[in-house]
């Protein structure tokens, strides 16, 4: 089974087909999938969606890019994440390809979702664009890794240099890897796709955006996710079923374990990335079917 841990199936043309877009998710092993909030007015589609199908949850947040929309405040994220299916913050952080670099606005919005994050005890869902450096800074800054008493997050539709990825991981993020990484021109993604961790891996299709090459001209969907999936496959040189696992796991452990304390995640993490350790299993009594196996 495939999870798809970043889309907007209520925006665009999928908002007008959920049903068939369903559908699709289910007859290509599509388990469950992350509706991500743009902005607080799109954000009842959202948490709708969410509660009415049990494999679907929500975000809440306001992406970087637009300045008049209504602005988030603290108190008003935090509430609206109380909601069983709402399970991160964002999606939140810098984009300086549609707005100019380090505007107050825009960076005074992103402190404001790292501090609902830490206030609420829920991950951060990251965009960067063309701003990579100052996103990974304002995480340190503020607070937002797991190595600074935060809940740490995705780094979503990962596009930037190993410098980034490293930076990122280290403070306890996970990264994502969208259609882009099956692009001809997408060949240093490549390479910095084959370095990260399997414990810290996630599959997206950022849909409706950013079809995969093998639907390029479609619209996105999160049916598409498998070509994320073996485009990974064929970098780590491993069965697509394998990433399909641990990413699905990896899934559960980001959004749905919240009790993690940072040295049990800085052990896990440099157990299994430098493979030392072969076999983790963990077994929460909330999820007795998950389990780790084979991080090696």
């Amino acid at each position: 089974m495939y999870i798809d841990s970043h889309c907007h199936i209520h925006l665009r043309d999928l908002k007008n087909r959920q049903d068939e877009v369903l559908r699709n998710m289910a007859a290509n092993k599509v388990s469950h999938a992350l509706c991500v909030t743009i902005s607080l007015e799109d954000f009842p589609q959202v948490k709708a969606l969410a509660e009415k199908h049990a494999h679907l949850h929500g975000t809440v947040g306001v992406h970087p890019g637009p300045k008049n929309v209504r602005e988030p405040d603290v108190e008003t994220l935090v509430k609206l994440s109380e909601h069983p299916k709402i399970v991160a913050i964002g999606e939140t952080g810098l984009d300086y390809h549609h707005v100019e670099p380090r505007q107050k606005w825009q960076m005074d919005r992103f402190r404001t979702h790292i501090a609902a994050s830490r206030a609420c005890g829920k991950p951060l869902i990251i965009h960067t664009r063309k701003a990579a450096d100052d996103t990974i800074q304002m995480l340190k800054d503020e607070g937002a890794g797991l190595d600074k008493g935060g809940f740490g997050g995705i780094m979503h539709c990962f596009s930037e240099p190993g410098n980034i990825a490293r930076a990122a991981l280290d403070m306890g993020f996970y990264i994502s890897f969208s259609g882009v990484l099956t692009y001809p021109g997408s060949k240093d993604l490549r390479s910095v796709a084959r370095l990260i961790p399997l414990d810290r891996l996630l599959i997206e299709t950022d849909s409706p955006y950013l079809s995969p090459q093998a639907h390029r001209g479609k619209t996105n969907e999160p049916a598409y996710v498998i070509e994320v999936a073996k485009q990974l496959a064929v970098l780590k040189g491993m069965p697509v079923e394998r990433i399909a696992r641990h990413t699905s796991e990896n899934y559960f452990l980001i959004l749905f374990f919240k009790n993690f304390t940072y040295p049990l995640f800085q052990m896990f993490h440099l157990h299994t990335a430098d493979h030392t350790i072969h076999k983790l299993s963990i077994i929460p009594p909330a999820f007795p079917f998950f389990c780790i196996h084979d991080t090696s």
